[in-house]
């Protein structure tokens, strides 16, 4: 197969995944519907929807397999690692992103994550497809070396945790809110107490905080080979690192000075709140030697 055909079929599957992650958000919104009784008390009957919620789970991990197929037949259209772009930055991270999810899962009760899960893969493999796409090509040289694998991956495997992490801060956020003004909403006690969630949160940021340094690190060493400077204070470069400020005071306030509950979710928030801004808007609108979207 030549390696337009490769590209074509890269495609595909990625229309293929949002099909299936569509289809998985529509059976979790349903098994969230449902599981609720009808009458005064509106309790919670998880047992009535468990298998429109195994399915789901199925589907995301069914979604999760395409994307990996799409990944592998991009990457080998143009003989390269897929993570040249923006288009492929996001389709990386998205897998990155569902497979943090189902590793948790299988540790953690975080099967009433699954939609927001599915929703934000179908936004991003959505807006990656249709807004971000580029055709598939060879390198540019400056990305012509080994620490292309060894920078970008691990940022794009920091930038899916992180979202995971950020996903159940927001979450904890809606359930504290709800508890102060008396109780969960019916549908809402099907979720974790909110010290689950708050150091399931905490254990997903200290433990990708490390590799997101390493990230920085090898930039900077790859910065240096390819442009002969460590550090130029590059938008994007400047950026990677408040994030890493971000995150390292989220973790010492925790450390330190026993934040917890709603001021870490906060600072959780606006830590990946810098990170996102990253990757939207300094990677479309920005200036610099990192502007490899290819928009």
């Amino acid at each position: 197969m030549d390696s337009k055909s490769l590209a074509y079929l890269s495609n595909n599957f990625i229309y293929s995944a949002l099909a299936v992650f569509a289809i998985a958000f529509l059976l979790h919104a349903v098994e969230t519907a449902w599981s609720v009784k009808s009458g005064e008390k509106r309790e919670l009957d998880r047992s009535r929807t468990e298998k429109l919620a195994r399915s789901a789970t199925g589907l995301i991990i069914l979604g999760n397999l395409i994307v990996a197929a799409a990944l592998i037949t991009r990457g080998a259209s143009a003989s390269r690692i897929p993570v040249a772009n923006m288009y492929e930055f996001s389709i990386t991270g998205a897998f990155i992103f569902t497979t943090a999810y189902l590793i948790a899962l299988k540790k953690y009760n975080l099967r009433w994550l699954g939609i927001l899960v599915a929703g934000l893969t179908l936004l991003t493999l959505g807006t990656a497809i249709t807004l971000l796409y580029v055709e598939s090509a060879p390198l540019v040289p400056a990305l012509k070396s080994p620490w292309l694998l060894i920078h970008v991956a691990t940022a794009i495997i920091s930038g899916g945790i992180f979202l995971l992490a950020n996903s159940l801060a927001a979450a904890f956020l809606v359930l504290e809110k709800m508890e102060r003004n008396g109780v969960r909403s019916s549908w809402a006690h099907r979720l974790p107490s909110l010290d689950a969630l708050d150091q399931l949160t905490y254990r997903l940021i200290a433990l990708v905080f490390p590799i997101w340094t390493f990230s920085i690190i090898a930039g900077a060493i790859w910065a240096e080979a390819a442009w002969g400077r460590y550090w130029g204070w590059d938008p994007k470069e400047t950026w990677a690192f408040i994030t890493w400020v971000a995150y390292a005071a989220y973790l010492h306030a925790r450390v330190t000075a026993g934040w917890k509950g709603r001021k870490a979710a906060w600072l959780c928030l606006i830590a990946g709140s810098t990170f996102l801004f990253n990757y939207v808007y300094v990677n479309i609108w920005g200036t610099g030697k990192h502007t490899y979207s290819g928009l």
